[in-house]
This record gives C-alpha cells, structure tokens and sequence, in this order.
C-alpha cells in the first residue's frame, strides 16, 4: 500500500505536476529522444531535466518522490534511466481523494 502522504506530497510540487503533465503526452514533448521510442519506452530524464531546465540532482530527487508515490516508472536500460506515467496509480490516487473530500 502506498503511503498517501507520499503523493500528496508529490501533487503539492509545480514541478512534479509539471513532470506528470509532460509525460501525458511523451511524443509530442520528446519526440526528438533518439535512445528509445518516448511512447513506447519512456523518457529519459536527462530529457526531463532539460525539459525543466533543472540540474540532474533535482530532476532525480522530484523523479523518486513521483516514483515513491507511483505515479511514475523508473527503468534503466544500459546507462540511462527512463520514465513514465502510471496512469492507474494517477486514476486510483484522484478517485481517493475525490472520495475523501465529500
């Protein structure tokens, strides 16, 4: 179970929800990553870094909390690490909190 904490701490950043926006449509945002299809595979997060234009510490700490909170995958695949939404984790989180707030 995840800590419900964890993602309202991981709703309460711009930047996060910024991540989380640009990840909904990962072509149209990184269609130009060469390393792996963005659709299909996931975003590189030097891709995101550069996208925020945020140092690669800060790409990573937002990265792992979204991580931690599950609304996003993390995979590496040779030296890189890739991302992408979980769109169920996002759908069951907002589902919660529109229960709790009625």
């Amino acid at each position: 179970m995840i800590d419900r904490s964890i993602q309202i701490k991981a709703m309460a950043s711009e930047q996060r929800l910024l991540i989380l926006e640009l990840l909904a449509h990962p072509q149209e945002n990184f269609g130009h990553q060469w390393s792996a299809d963005a659709s299909s595979f996931g975003v590189c997060m030097t891709l995101i870094a550069e996208a925020l234009s945020v140092t690669q510490p800060t790409i990573s700490r937002h990265l792992e909390i979204l991580n931690q909170a599950g609304f996003i995958k993390i995979k590496k695949h040779l030296k890189w690490k890739y991302c992408e939404r979980n769109n169920d984790q996002i759908k069951e989180y907002l589902d919660w909190l529109a229960n709790k707030l009625n």
